[in-house]
């Protein structure tokens, strides 16, 4: 009983030697939510008032904001009061002092969220960069295509995007500690796919343009093709993963298969209009 009486007693003790600690985490913590709000709204304006937000939503980035209900100054506001608040959690934690267990996951967290910041803060203003970079190098090598091939010119283009968003990505996933031998295969995949289709539509396109009698096979050229990438891609996401990658080669197997019995009745009706066509 007399323990217990002295437990209670050192407790009572600890909480009131640890009251001015929480309370001043708690003024901290509060200060630096309304400086945070106070510079977010003034950072918005200011981007709002300097003409640059209107530019940004002719971009295909923009348009993709918008369509989610955001724009570029309220995003920039956002991360401004976020970064603030997060000083002032760090603080906090600092003031507090608590040791133990507790204490040290509060300290890891602490640590990790200014990371999970700048890993945001890159993929949205790594976006914006990239976004802004590709449609300048695509117009600069525009002009270097007749007017026919334009649509090679966007075909480049789309794929110096597609690179560069998984060179942010990776980036951003380094920065938040989240990257690894998942995640690579993982973008790798969905980049393979992203400019298969883009190169696919291209090179179909070309081909039709160029060759007319291709155009009944276009649409099968490009089931094929489209398929072959959706196979490449899901064979490097699922890299990792020995069991699940035979499966994907067994899919493709079959796949070569069935695509080359398919294609000997459109190789014999092809060749048969062309016949028809010299004669």
């Amino acid at each position: 009983m007399v323990d217990l009486v002295q437990v209670l007693n050192d407790m009572v003790g600890d909480i009131i030697t640890a009251i001015p600690a929480i309370l001043g985490a708690i003024i901290v913590i509060a200060l630096g939510y309304i400086f945070g709000s106070v510079v977010g709204k003034a950072v918005n304006h200011l981007v709002e008032r300097i003409g640059l937000e209107k530019s940004f939503d002719q971009s295909s980035v923009g348009r993709t904001f918008r369509s989610a209900g955001l724009d570029l100054s309220n995003v920039i506001g956002m991360f401004v009061k976020a970064f603030i608040i997060i000083i002032s959690v760090i603080f906090a934690i600092e003031i507090l002092n608590i040791g133990g267990t507790l204490g040290f996951y509060l300290q890891q967290i602490a640590g990790y969220l200014p990371r999970l910041l700048a890993g945001l803060l890159i993929i949205i203003l790594g976006a914006i960069l990239v976004d802004f970079l590709a449609s300048f190098i695509g117009k600069m090598i525009r002009p270097m295509f007749p007017p026919e091939k334009v649509e090679i010119a966007d075909m480049l283009k789309n794929l110096l995007f597609i690179g560069l968003i998984a060179f942010i990505l990776l980036l951003a996933l380094d920065t938040m500690l989240l990257s690894g031998s998942t995640v690579y295969p993982l973008i790798l995949g969905f980049v393979i796919i992203g400019a298969g289709i883009s190169l696919t539509d291209v090179l179909i396109r070309s081909i039709v343009e160029d060759h007319a009698e291709f155009k009944a096979v276009a649409g099968y050229a490009k089931f094929v093709l489209y398929s072959v990438f959706l196979i490449i891609g899901a064979g490097a996401i699922f890299a990792t993963f020995p069991g699940v990658t035979s499966i994907v080669g067994n899919v493709s197997w079959a796949f070569a298969i069935a695509l080359a019995l398919m294609l000997v009745p459109v190789a014999y009706m092809l060749t048969k209009r062309m016949t028809k066509e010299m004669s």
